[in-house]
This record gives C-alpha cells, structure tokens and sequence, in this order.
C-alpha cells in the first residue's frame, strides 16, 4: 500500500522503489500547497486541507526545519476523543440516507395533500358559487314529456319547473332568453308536448307556440269507471263536467251497440295529448275509436259481441292479476256455458256488485248480495251485467277474447299485496281458500279488506 505522504515512522526514508509525491524531496519537505497560517473556519472547510490534518494526525509531524508536530494541535481543535474526519468517512451513513428519504417521503405526501385540499376546496367553491353547472343545453332535446303551465305561472316558476323536469339546464339562464326573445307575448296555461334537455331557446319556441304544440295531457288508468275518468278530462282540459256526462247519455253517437246503456268500458285507458282547443266530442271520439281498435286487434269485429267482450274485460281487469286474466276468463266463461251446474249460470263477481251499488269494497252484506234490482249484481243475476263496470285494459281485452281452456269456476285472490291468486272446481275447494284469504286479512291493518 502507498501513501501520499512521508511514512508513518516520521523517518523521512521511503522505499527505493517509490518516487517522492506531493512536491517531496529529499530530506526537506515543501509544501507549497499549505503556507504557514492560522487556522481559520474557511481554510478548516477546505477538504484539502482536512486531509493534510488526517494525515498529520496519524504520523505525528512532518520531517524537516520547516514544518514540526501539529497532531496536538489539530487534535485538540477537533476534541481529544475522535480524530477529524478523512474524506470517505463524511459520506452519509446509511442511516442518514434513510432518515433523508423518510424526510423526503414525508415532504412528498404533505405536499400531495395539501395539492388535494386545494383541489377539493376550489371545486366546493365552484360548486357553490355555480360555476360547475351547466348554463344551457345545445338541443334539440330526445324523448318527450309533458310540461304544464299552471295559470298564474310566471316565466321565473315556468324556468324552475322546466329545470326540475331537466327540459333546460338552468332556469335563470330560462328567464335570460324569455326577457330577450318573447317580444312581449306570455306563455299561456295549458299542458305541452316537449323533450328532454332542450336548449332555453328551444323550449321558450315551445311553448310560445314556435316549436311545439300546445296539448291537454290526461293520464287515464285501467280499470277507472267513467266517472272517475271524466274528472281527470275536466282537470286537464278546463272542458266542464255537463259537457262529458251530456255525451254519456247518448252513446250510440259514438257507434256503440244498442245495448250500451253509458260510455262506460270505451273510454280506453292511456296517455293523451289533446290539442288546446279539442271538443268534449273530439275527445270521447278519440278514446272510444281506441277501444274499438284493440277489440279489432284481439279479432273483434261484431259489435254486438264487442260489446260482451269488453263488458267481460272489464271484470277481468277488476278481478285478476295480469298474470292471472286469461285464466280467470277461463273460469268464467265456465260460468256462462248452458251445462254449468256448478254455479248455475252466475258469475258472482263482486266487483259487479259493488259498481251497481255506488262504490269499491271487498265486503257485501247478503242483502246486497241478493238483491235482483241491482242489474250489475252477478250473484242474483246469471249471465253477464248489463255493461262494463270500467276501463280494461289492452291485455284484458286480449284475455276476454281468448280465454284460457282450464277446468276451473272459482278464484279467490289470497293476498292483496302480492296479488296471489287461487283457482278451483269445486265449492268446498274455493271455501278453503277463501278461509286462507280471511286469515291473511286477520293480519292487517284495520281497513285493508274493506
């Protein structure tokens, strides 16, 4: 191993075969690198200089006049327990390294949080400021729905309900475009035909009457009675009552059979859209050509028997599930046939029964039940009622025209919730399921079997 100083016996002999280094020669020692100076803070920095002390600390003293012992010195500059430090060993340990990274770790993960704070905060801010909603739609819109203008409604009522149907995006940006294209003219009441996600502009157009058509929207469900169904046409038309019942009263108007003693069962259920300045005429037309096209549909044609389909729907409709229609009209048309000695001809529907009388219920007294003078009343009467006791529905229809070939005479739904519906043959069978219905009634709420 050679040294790049003097040896470590302060001899100032060196091996023959090792030439003199660092500007040593001979037996005096110059160096020119280190005059004589005080020791001071930035010459103690200087790395060459550290070493010269690192290596003056391990042999004693330079040879020669010019330079005597300093290990004592720079010893007890440095502490008399550790020598200075050479060069490698300033390295970072590998402790240092790790408590570096750890700090590094640290830093990274302090700023990255901080980072999302601050994301998170400016998206609140936007958020709560509005900044992120959506001021407009491009249009046209997709879909359609129904949008009413109730009287009184303002163009500030009219943008908040159109936004809360998601017509338009934003109501002030709705009442923006209202205040700079209307022109002076005001959106009237009435119900309209309209898309979603319009553009403000586009459904303004709309409603003013540019875009779209002004229509009276009634909603009317199956197996509503016709009175029920003309106060839904004078909720949503403004047409009075007087003109709805005066058209009942004549339902041959309207191609109905002679038989047709109301409207009733014609008035076909759905969705309509009626222009604004349709008749009670136009309308009732409407609905009873809808009823005549689903008979057609389900085969049909014979008024006559349209007429005892559709009165055979209606009960259908009232007394089943979906699920169940073409097996109840199974059942009843068992009922009907001339060999039927089961029930003798009587359909003993209770539905029946209850619409002579005025109401809906589940319960009728014997009295009501024997009563003949009630022409709906199917326990005192064979055959058919005299009409519908409602609207049915497309698959009732359906199910009435093609009923179901099945062995049965009774059915008794067992559970109102869930709809489950039991058929039979015999009496003594359908009087056990009758039993499972009233205990399931046993466990509701006062009211819910009426």
């Amino acid at each position: 191993m050679s040294h790049r100083y003097p040896d470590p016996y302060g001899t100032g002999e060196r091996p023959d075969h090792e030439p003199a280094a660092d500007g040593y020669a001979g037996e005096e020692y110059q160096d020119n690198r280190y005059p004589d100076q005080h020791f001071d803070d930035a010459r103690h920095e200087d790395e060459r200089y550290e070493d010269v002390l690192h290596a003056g600390a391990h042999s004693g003293a330079y040879t020669g006049a010019q330079y005597q012992e300093t290990a004592p010195a720079v010893q007890h500059f440095f502490g008399d327990e550790e020598p200075a430090p050479s060069r490698r060993s300033r390295r970072p340990s590998k402790e240092k390294q790790r408590r570096r990274r750890r700090r590094t770790i640290v830093m990274v993960t302090v700023l990255a949080v901080f980072a999302g704070a601050v994301f998170g905060l400016t998206v609140f801010l936007r958020d709560l400021l509005g900044m992120n909603e959506v001021q407009d739609y491009p249009g046209p819109g997709e879909g359609t729905v129904s949008f009413v203008v109730e009287p009184g409604d303002g163009p500030l009522v009219i943008g908040n309900n159109l936004a809360s149907q998601d017509i338009v995006a934003n109501p002030n940006k709705f009442v923006e475009v209202f205040q700079q294209e209307s022109q002076g003219r005001e959106i009237q009441p009435g119900t309209f035909e309209m898309r979603l996600r319009m553009s403000a502009s586009g459904a303004l157009g709309a409603l003013l009457g540019d875009g779209g058509t002004a229509v009276h929207y009634a909603a009317i469900p199956r197996d509503q009675r016709q009175s029920e169904t003309f106060d839904e046409l004078v909720a949503s038309t403004g047409i009075p009552l007087e003109e709805f019942t005066a058209l009942a009263q004549d339902p041959q108007t309207f191609g109905l059979p002679e038989q047709a003693v109301s409207l009733e069962g014609y008035l076909f259920p759905g969705e309509y859209r009626f222009p604004v300045d349709m008749t009670a005429e136009e309308i009732i037309t409407e609905m009873v050509q809808n009823a005549l096209n689903a008979l057609e549909e389900a085969g049909v044609t014979d008024p006559a028997e349209q007429y005892r389909v559709l009165t055979k729907a209606s009960i259908i409709q009232a007394e089943a599930g979906e699920a169940d229609y073409a097996t109840v009209a199974g059942a009843i048309e068992n009922r009907l046939r001339a060999d039927n000695t089961e029930t003798n001809g009587l359909i003993q529907s209770d539905a029946t029964v209850t619409y002579g009388l005025g109401r809906k219920s589940y319960n009728l007294t014997p009295e009501e039940k024997a009563d003949t003078s009630n022409r709906w009343n199917t326990y005192a009467n064979p055959g058919l009622p005299v009409g519908p006791i409602g609207s049915p529905s497309v698959e009732a229809i359906d199910a009435a025209a093609n009923p179901a070939d099945v062995p049965y005479f009774y059915w008794v739904t067992v559970n109102l919730d869930t709809g489950e519906t039991k058929f039979s043959s015999t009496l003594a069978e359908h009087g056990r399921y009758v039993a499972e219905y009233q205990q399931w009634c046993g466990t509701q709420e006062a009211g819910r079997c009426d």
